[in-house]
């Protein structure tokens, strides 16, 4: 992605900038800090060549989840010479406990909603998420999560037979658990892990760069689990609200291949047996 040039920074609604500075800010935008005459420090994500209503889905997101625990906060969002962007305040990170980490994530799952799904779709590299209200949690993940991600894969040269022959078992008896247990539509950060939370201000947990929908709060835990760093004082927290049982870890399988998959579709085979691995069980 090309960097915007200097003057573009200039249009930005912040007056009196001092200075821009490229920060680390994940792989799909660019990240900056500005800082202004009064000392004031700011967020910014830019996307080149994409409109102002990108960041939607990020900015309802972070609203969402910032009602009951803490986000960063969107100020601004718009469009400068065909390049969206999206200024939040600046954070600067401290240190924290994951205790408070697992009780501010499991606050946010004790959000609940009539439906799974959520008030916008999301773009991503490799397809739109399909985030339209849906009664059932079955139907939901099946096809507008699982399906289009498959779809993807096999057009893309990420499929073969086994694979199609063991997600579909795995389909099958996601589908024969999930008629029979109920799910409670909770709030999700979507995309939660180690990368998206930082400890700011006096030691806080913050969530960051979400992918917000409503859906089953162990679609969340899932990911914590995928690429570490969540310590047991975040699963000990997080299960004095929510009780873990003895077969929690056969159902985040069935997440965590979401997640492993799309890194598959993204990133190629070098993905492929962490895939194959989940796939394996079914």
């Amino acid at each position: 992605m090309e960097s915007p040039n200097t003057a573009w920074f200039k249009h930005l609604p912040l007056k009196n900038i001092t200075s821009v500075k490229p920060v680390s800010g994940g792989d799909i935008n660019l990240a900056y800090q500005a800082t202004t005459t009064d000392g004031n420090r700011y967020f910014i994500k830019v996307q080149p060549n994409h409109s102002q209503d990108y960041f939607n889905h990020e900015i309802n997101g972070l609203k969402a989840i910032g009602k009951v625990i803490n986000t960063p906060t969107p100020l601004y969002h718009g469009e400068i010479d065909g390049n969206a962007y999206l200024i939040l305040n600046w954070l600067d990170e401290t240190w924290g406990n994951q205790a408070n980490l697992g009780l501010a994530v499991a606050k946010m799952h004790q959000q609940h909603n009539d439906e799974f799904g959520f008030m916008d779709d999301h773009q991503t590299k490799a397809l739109v998420k399909d985030n339209s209200w849906n009664s059932s949690w079955l139907d939901f993940y099946i096809n507008q999560r699982l399906e289009p991600e498959v779809q993807v894969a096999s057009q893309c040269g990420r499929w073969n037979k086994w694979r199609q022959e063991h997600y579909q078992q795995m389909v099958n008896k996601f589908t024969d658990y999930y008629q029979h247990h109920e799910v409670i539509p909770s709030l999700l950060h979507g995309d939660l892990w180690a990368g998206n939370f930082l400890f700011a201000g006096d030691h806080k947990p913050y969530l960051i760069d979400p992918d917000a929908l409503f859906g089953d709060r162990e679609f969340d835990l899932a990911m914590t689990t995928v690429f570490g760093g969540f310590d047991n004082s975040f699963y000990q927290a997080y299960s004095s609200v929510f009780p873990f049982d003895d077969h929690l870890e056969e159902r985040l399988s069935w997440y965590r291949f979401y997640y492993l998959c799309m890194h598959l579709i993204l990133f190629g085979e070098s993905y492929g047996g962490a895939v194959d691995q989940i796939l394996s069980q079914y």
